[in-house]
């Protein structure tokens, strides 16, 4: 029998978001598992945990391995106070000066990397008498955001000295962990930093989940696992040793078919008939549309499983529904369909549509309700 669980579920629509929280525990385990055990874990939930739901998983992450959580910004993290999260939070991504102090208050650590951030960690610490909670993010090769290796030794030792910043760790991000050649050159700046600074105490991250999967970098004590929880693997190198967790899908997109009806030999199939039936051909309905996440450049060349039987996504995908050719399986009125799962994976949609599958796990948090089974 399976657990099920449910949040903002909309009971009024046929399609739905399932997330297998026993899935997200195990491959936070693996994670776990294949990290060294003076090595400490984040896991990255910005983006509503890559579209699986931050506030629901992020306990399961913790009560599997995870030592704190990632996000993307201050809104993110302050979702997850709200919900009685209470372990350390770690803001990625650059933070606004003006929302430094909203950080502060709620007890959640920014990235920083510019002497804006230092003003503005000032004032705050002027207004309110706490420093600001940080970890100094470093530009190895990126070019996104972060201070340039060049500066960053001078920079982390001002830093170090100031009484308004509580200085937790040092981070910087791969840019291309399926290149070697690219990456060594990442590790070297970031090692020729680290060997000119007092790093005792601090958390030290290089490793994100492809890179954790493929080099050891001794001067770093804390790796990011992002989609690697997600059951779900990055761009790999095809050369040297790779270890690779035993991931379990998490996601699965399903609906049920709301109308039935036959399209006869030559007639089209939703806009600009981009099908044609060959024959008198049994149509399925499912309102599940590019509003919900669902790329159009997936019309006609995806397939769902309904009833043990695959079978073909036909037409143009539309904003809110999409057909299926359902000829010889037997069919009834809210069936249920499913489009992503064990069997059709995200990654089979990103090949066709030439992304990756980070991109497309964050498209289906648009509208669709979820809902969470162990």
């Amino acid at each position: 029998m399976k657990n099920v669980r449910q949040t903002n579920v909309n009971i009024h629509r046929d399609s739905w978001v399932e997330i297998n929280v026993e899935s997200v525990a195990h491959n936070m385990r693996e994670i776990r598992k294949n990290t060294p055990q003076d090595v400490k874990l984040l896991a990255v939930v910005k983006a509503d945990a890559y579209g699986h739901g931050s506030v629901m998983l992020a306990p399961t992450l913790l009560a599997s391995g995870a030592d704190m959580l990632g996000v993307a910004s201050i809104d993110e993290g302050v979702d997850l106070r709200n919900a009685k999260i209470t372990s350390d939070i770690l803001v990625l991504g650059a933070v606004p000066v003006w929302a430094v102090e909203s950080a502060q208050k709620a007890d959640i650590s920014i990235s920083i990397f510019s002497k804006e951030h230092l003003q503005a960690c000032k004032q705050v610490f002027e207004r309110t008498g706490k420093p600001v909670k940080a970890h100094i993010k470093l530009d190895t090769g990126m070019n996104r955001i972060g201070i340039s290796t060049d500066e960053a030794p001078e920079f982390i030792k001002k830093v170090q000295n100031c009484e308004y910043i509580k200085l937790e760790g040092i981070f910087t991000h791969l840019a291309a962990a399926e290149e070697r050649d690219e990456t060594q050159l990442q590790i070297d700046k970031w090692n020729s930093v680290i060997s000119k600074v007092d790093t005792k105490g601090l958390l030290l991250h290089i490793l994100n989940t492809a890179g954790a999967m493929c080099y050891d970098v001794p001067n770093s004590n804390m790796r990011r696992a992002g989609i690697a929880i997600y059951g779900l693997y990055p761009d790999l190198p095809c050369d040297g040793e790779v270890r690779k967790p035993d991931l379990k899908p998490v996601i699965s997109v399903k609906g049920r078919v709301v109308n039935i009806h036959t399209a006869k030999d030559g007639e089209g199939v939703s806009y600009a008939h981009t099908f044609r039936a060959k024959g008198e051909r049994k149509i399925a309905t499912v309102p599940l549309g590019y509003a919900d996440g669902i790329p159009r450049g997936l019309s006609n060349k995806i397939c769902g499983v309904i009833n043990g039987k695959k079978v073909p996504q036909v037409g143009n995908i539309t904003m809110d529904q999409m057909m299926f050719d359902i000829t010889g399986v037997d069919v009834n009125l809210g069936d249920v369909i499913s489009i992503l799962d064990e069997n059709n994976s995200i990654d089979e949609w990103a090949k066709i549509l030439n992304t990756i599958n980070y991109e497309l796990t964050c498209r289906l948090k648009l509208r669709l309700p979820r809902i969470y089974t162990r």
